[in-house]
């Protein structure tokens, strides 16, 4: 990890190589290239979202070799714990979500992926290998008798379906006794060696939103004699967006977005139905709640001079992610003991969308931003089949993590 690990050797280096700061940094520079080659199995197997059974397997065998007990999920995922020596300070969960996508890899990577269609374009093996490499340093510390909370790994399947892992996982009770959660997602945008964190929402609502319209179709030359659909669908893609921006309060952040509409197949002839099919974004959790009421509003507002009926499906998908104040701090913390201060970034919020935000809406916890950019390299995009990520950020990602788990004075209560 050169320059990366040097650093972190040298912040270890400064405090006791005995205590618990210590033996991450030394189990993580030890582990790095095993943590290296557990993120190119998984990059190079990529499963789609409840089809991780592989997945889920290979994990469960290497949270064996340390030891550890893996209990696993209902179909797939699992959770596994590590006990801390003061069971009255309960549980400190740290989840990673386990789900490729379906999109081709395009990377030139030796490691690229074995499955057709598919790839790890979200960079989810990189946030299981993570919070594996902060599994095998915090054993290390449970043995030394440095780990005074215990920890709960959480491998979450199906983070970029609806309806999503997260609820699945609470549903089946995964929380319980668990009174914080930490992640890391990837930043494409961000340097390696950095990490940004933000107090109060940092991802947006996301929820999948299709319209189906019908109408009396016809002929071309007589529109007057039918309901014109296409006619109908185009007003309703420019205008409800600009309504809803109208009729909600600008800060929220609303933004509805299409990405397919669909209506007819010959050029003379007017349709009888057609759909269109975007998202639908909030960055407050307010305007979240009021969103779907809103749209159906407009939406029929809308189509009444065409005279056609429309049809909202509205799926919530996820709310936003809210950092609590407590759990950054620690995050904060971890970070600039790892890093040094230089190294904690603020970011913004994004319109961005991840089911993390419903385990927030049980517990407080907080998400940060893992820089994956290799300095002065090109900035990739997620969900893009050419994603790069540095692999440095591994061993970062699971000495930051790792190190929030032993700060006993900051764990939020």
């Amino acid at each position: 990890m050169e320059q990366t690990q040097q650093v972190l050797l040298g912040t270890a280096q400064q405090r006791s190589m005995l205590g618990p700061e210590g033996l991450i940094a030394r189990t993580v520079e030890e582990r790095s290239a095993d943590l290296r080659d557990v993120r190119r199995h998984l990059h190079r197997h990529p499963e789609l979202s409840h089809q991780e059974h592989a997945t889920t397997d290979f994990i469960a065998e290497r949270l064996g070799t340390l030891g550890l007990t893996p209990q696993r999920m209902a179909h797939t995922g699992l959770y596994c714990d590590i006990p801390g020596n003061d069971p009255s300070l309960g549980l400190m969960a740290l989840r990673a979500d386990m789900d490729a996508l379906g999109i081709p890899e395009l990377s030139p990577v030796s490691f690229r992926s074995t499955v057709e269609g598919v790839s790890h374009a979200c960079g989810h093996d990189v946030h299981m290998s993570a919070v594996l490499g902060a599994a095998t340093a915090l054993v290390r510390v449970a043995d030394a008798g440095g780990l005074h909370r215990g920890v709960r790994l959480i491998f979450q399947p199906a983070e970029e379906m609806h309806p999503c892992g997260a609820l699945e996982l609470i549903g089946q009770n995964v929380l319980d006794g668990v009174d914080s959660i930490l992640a890391l997602h990837c930043d494409p945008g961000v340097d390696v060696g950095h990490v940004g964190l933000k107090t109060g929402p940092i991802t947006s609502a996301t929820d999948p939103v299709k319209i189906q319209v019908r109408g009396a179709g016809g002929h071309t030359s007589r529109p007057h004699l039918t309901q014109d659909l296409v006619y109908a669908l185009s007003s309703i893609a420019t205008q409800l967006p600009a309504a809803l921006t109208r009729r909600m309060d600008p800060r929220s952040g609303v933004n509805l977005t299409w990405g397919s509409i669909h209506a007819g197949s010959a050029f003379n002839a007017i349709p009888s139905s057609g759909t269109l099919e975007g998202t639908l974004r909030c960055l407050d959790h307010d305007a979240w709640d009021q969103a779907e009421e809103l749209l159906e509003s407009v939406l029929a507002d809308l189509v009444r001079p065409w005279g056609v009926e429309a049809r909202v499906a509205h799926d919530r998908g996820v709310p936003p992610v809210s950092n609590s104040a407590d759990s950054v701090e620690v995050l904060a913390a971890a970070v600039r003991g790892v890093l040094g201060r230089d190294n904690l970034d603020p970011t913004a919020q994004s319109l961005g969308g991840e089911d993390f935000a419903w385990y927030l809406e049980k517990v407080p916890g907080a998400l940060a931003r893992l820089g994956t950019r290799t300095p002065g390299g090109r900035t990739y995009d997620l969900h893009m089949g050419d994603l790069m990520i540095d692999e440095r950020a591994i061993g970062i990602g699971a000495s930051v993590l790792a190190a929030a788990c032993v700060q006993r004075d900051l764990l939020p209560v």
